[in-house]
């Protein structure tokens, strides 16, 4: 035991000993919210990757490798999918057009794009983040308490609340430089942790011959693409489920905020294969972790969705200094995600709607404190959604719990980011009405749409960001082609979008 708390101790020291440093940095609004956008790749890359990811990777992705086996592998095709789709088809053109509208938040930037002057996109823009960033926030303190509990024994509720206090603490005081910081040592912990685990479980089982027999000797559909015990067309909504969930880096704004970070455009190209190489390798090494210990660990409860299969696999291949090491690489996936979040919901109500709406006169240099309290105070919020979800709804799983929040702020910012940067006639209030739609479609889809006759289990396997993400873009599309008036206000964004497009590396 004194190994495991050692390992902690140690990662959440570094973490505290980051924020106090990145506290020096700390200069004004734009440092906090944006790092002052002078950001190189490495950093960006990293912190993009292990913000993206979260919980659901070390835990939730693991169980799913070891309940479903090779299918889960449409998780990581989807995740390439949307993080390849974001750097090299996306970034630039954002980046390019933050610079020119000088944003700091992704907020900022859909205001300038459609000439926004009445806020109103701004304002749904905060509103829905808030929402959906505290679901999403209390999914990965929910993951801490399940952390502790599993590899330590610790009560649920006594994790939860010391991780969220020890993550609340470098954030308040290092902001955004702090997030990104301790997100390239908490990302390098997540792929070393993700790589290494997979190749240990395969020499202890003598080999990938012997695990593959033995899978296929406890169900032959775990090495199957199509997963076990599913039925056709019920597979195919499910495997979409899965591959469209890389959807969600297409435009998510705690995503995006990395690349307005960044010092200049010409760091994208080597920031691309950077984030690839570490999306290709870290999530097919979460699920051939499940794989491995599904194998190994047979016969043992492996927990809801096989949620367990990390820390038992750890405890029993690996030393118990090791055992320790990993406890803080799963409390990495869960901070480096709760970090980014908390920063990008506190911009959103301070600067989008304190300062941008209800007191544009007030200096930048005001906002940081009161930035600081708006972290602590959503954080707190999450931290009770989180405790009181753990106690109503026992049979949750981080997997799920996870993908909800993901989903609900991927359909309302995605496809108005998409529509945004490469249509020049999508108007202000298309985007109005598309992010709305989005915001509403993810508890739709994921609550009503299953209990509908006859379509409902394939709304139930398909989950509920394609189709919110759909209504979402299609809400967009023919609002603008209708709104004559609109497009009339939209002086210039043609230009604009061209030359973000044409503009090459220097």
């Amino acid at each position: 035991m004194a190994w495991k708390i050692a390992g902690i101790v140690a990662y959440f020291a570094a973490l505290l000993v980051i924020g106090a440093l990145a506290s020096r940095r700390m200069r004004d609004v734009r440092d906090y919210f944006a790092g002052g956008k002078r950001l190189g790749f490495w950093s960006v890359a990293f912190s993009a990757r292990a913000t993206g990811e979260s919980a659901w990777l070390l835990l939730g992705l693991t169980g799913m490798g070891a309940v479903i086996g090779v299918q889960a592998f449409w998780i990581v095709l989807g995740e390439v999918f949307g993080v390849g789709g974001a750097w090299l088809v996306m970034s630039r053109r954002f980046k390019n057009l933050t610079d020119r509208y000088d944003s700091i938040t992704v907020p900022d930037y859909l205001e300038s794009r459609f000439r926004d002057h009445g806020h109103a996109i701004r304002l749904v823009s905060a509103g829905t983040l808030v929402v959906f960033v505290t679901i999403y926030v209390s999914a990965q303190i929910d993951a801490t308490g399940k952390a502790f509990e599993s590899f330590l024994g610790w009560n649920y509720f006594a994790g939860a609340i010391v991780g969220f206090l020890v993550v609340l603490v470098y954030i308040v005081s290092g902001g955004f430089v702090a997030v990104v910081w301790s997100d390239v040592f908490q990302g390098t912990l997540m792929f070393l942790g993700l790589v290494s685990l997979p190749i240990i479980g395969f020499a202890a089982a003598g080999g990938v011959a012997p695990v593959l027999e033995g899978l296929k000797a406890i169900d032959p559909q775990l090495l199957s693409i199509w997963g076990p015990g599913a039925s056709w067309p019920g597979t195919l909504f499910t495997t979409m489920g899965f591959f469209f969930i890389g959807l969600g880096f297409l435009g998510s704004p705690q995503v995006f905020v990395r690349f307005l970070a960044l010092r200049s455009p010409d760091e994208i190209g080597r920031g691309a294969a950077v984030a690839i190489t570490w999306t290709v390798l870290a999530d097919s090494g979460a699920v051939l972790t499940g794989m491995v210990g599904r194998f190994l660990l047979s016969g043992q409860d492996l927990g809801n969705d096989g949620e367990d299969v990390l820390s038992l696999l750890v405890v029993n291949l690996l030393h118990t200094a090791m055992v320790g090491i990993f406890i803080a690489i799963v409390l990495a996936a869960i901070m480096s995600t709760v970090d980014s979040l908390l920063v990008v919901a506190s911009s959103a109500v301070v600067r989008d709607y304190y300062q941008k709406v209800r007191r544009p006169d007030m200096p930048d240099n005001a906002l940081i404190g009161m930035s600081r309290a708006a972290t602590v105070v959503i954080a707190s919020v999450a931290l009770g959604v989180a405790l009181t979800v753990a106690v109503i709804a026992k049979e949750r799983t981080i997997f799920w719990f996870v993908i909800f929040g993901w989903s609900g702020i991927a359909a309302t910012f995605c496809p108005t980011i998409i529509l945004s940067l490469f249509w020049a006639k999508f108007t202000a209030r298309a985007a109005l009405f598309a992010m709305l739609v989005g915001f509403a479609g993810v508890p739709f889809f994921k609550f009503v749409a299953p209990a509908i006759p006859v379509v409902g289990k394939a709304f139930a396997d398909l989950t509920e960001l394609p189709p919110a993400f759909l209504l979402s873009a299609l809400t967009g599309v023919v609002i603008s082609l209708l709104d004559r008036g609109g497009r009339q206000r939209l002086a210039g964004v043609d230009s604009e979008l061209t030359e973000a497009a044409r503009a090459k590396k220097a």
